[in-house]
């Protein structure tokens, strides 16, 4: 029987992907299947493809044409070959222009965030990709009819898994708290780049009304981002009870160490620190966009898109309600129980690749 070769290929490489293509590589790997990443030389560095068994064949970001060719060299022995995102997509449509017979598979993980004349551009770009797919898989319901709205020939719901976070110990909870300066004060957290659609601002105009509480609790955001030097002026400006602590490698004992979690994002697919945060039980309040509400039914606090004195309050009710904090961290653990295993996605991948290729 000839071994499946796969190519996976990922463009900018967010977080949730990434984890995504580590762990479907594995998973690939395990059951036989010859795999090889074509991603950004960082990514390698962050999530060691290799070391899940991967050949590991770095590309460069987008906008360098020598990555189409690149692309197409290590696409010329591929049965299959599987996209991550709109610009790792189209750049891997246009390596196999020309070449009959290769299926693209394409998971959609979340939309274009964009107005005016590159919005247009975006959507023109998505519907390119949703009709040159073999199939599309979609990481929530409201991408999954995007792609159909695209002319998607074959578009199914796919909600990937990642890696369940370790648990990390009462030591690392208490270090992680007495770092970041909330030994004695509630500490909120959220996790995302610094960009305009991440709902920052937003978050900013509530971290106001806390700042006005008897307990000043610390908003704590990681991430980098083109929007970084602007909240930290505000936050200076403003005197707001936040710190911007940049990338970080311990994110899950910073989130654990959080009494809450807070996603103010304008959209989200399957947003991971969602996911991370109903996994560690840590209590989270978040917009009601795009995939959040299937994603976390009724294990957490919902808001809406831009309405600061809601997301003000959530939290300020939270914070006084411990019983309510437990009961959420709860309902998170059981909600996520409720979710694929990594096991079940990489079957429900491989599966597809069967039957394209006809194994």
């Amino acid at each position: 029987m000839t071994q499946l070769r796969t190519v996976q290929v990922l463009g900018g490489g967010s977080a949730g992907s990434s984890a995504h293509v580590r762990s479907l590589t594995a998973g690939l790997v395990a059951r036989g299947v010859r795999v090889t990443v074509c991603a950004p030389a960082a990514l390698e560095r962050d999530y060691d493809f290799p070391g899940a068994g991967a050949l590991f064949v770095p590309v460069a970001r987008r906008g360098d044409p020598a990555a189409v060719g690149a692309l197409r060299t290590a696409c010329a022995d591929a049965d299959v070959v599987h996209a991550h995102g709109l610009h790792a997509a189209v750049r891997a449509a246009l390596a196999l222009s020309g070449r009959r017979g290769v299926p693209l598979v394409v998971t959609w993980h979340t939309r274009a965030h964009a107005e005016g004349a590159r919005g247009h551009v975006l959507r023109l770009l998505e519907r390119r990709v949703s009709r040159s797919a073999a199939v599309v898989l979609a990481t929530s319901s409201e991408l999954l009819d995007r792609a159909r709205g695209h002319g998607a020939r074959d578009a199914r719901l796919a909600a990937v898994a990642v890696p369940a976070p370790r648990l990390p110990s009462g030591l690392a909870h208490d270090k992680a708290r007495a770092e970041l300066g909330a030994v004695d004060r509630p500490l909120l957290m959220a996790v995302g780049s610094l960009v305009e659609h991440r709902g920052y601002d937003v978050l900013l105009d509530a971290a106001r009304v806390w700042r006005d509480l008897d307990v000043v609790p610390l908003l704590v955001i990681a991430g980098e981002g083109r929007e970084r030097g602007a909240l930290r002026r505000r936050i200076e400006a403003e005197s707001l009870p936040v710190k911007l602590v940049g990338r970080r490698d311990d994110i899950t004992e910073l989130l654990a160490s959080a009494d809450i979690a807070v996603l103010p994002s304008r959209w989200e697919a399957r947003s991971l620190l969602a996911q991370e945060a109903l996994r560690l039980g840590v209590p989270l309040v978040a917009t009601a966009v795009g995939g959040v509400p299937e994603l976390v039914g009724d294990a957490a606090l919902l808001v809406p898109y831009g309405d600061a004195a809601a997301l003000a309050d959530a939290v300020v009710a939270l914070l006084g309600d411990p019983s309510a904090r437990r009961a959420l961290a709860d309902a998170g653990r059981v909600q996520a129980g409720s979710w694929p295993t990594e096991d079940e996605t990489v079957a429900q991948v491989l599966a597809v690749y069967d039957e394209l290729t006809g194994t």
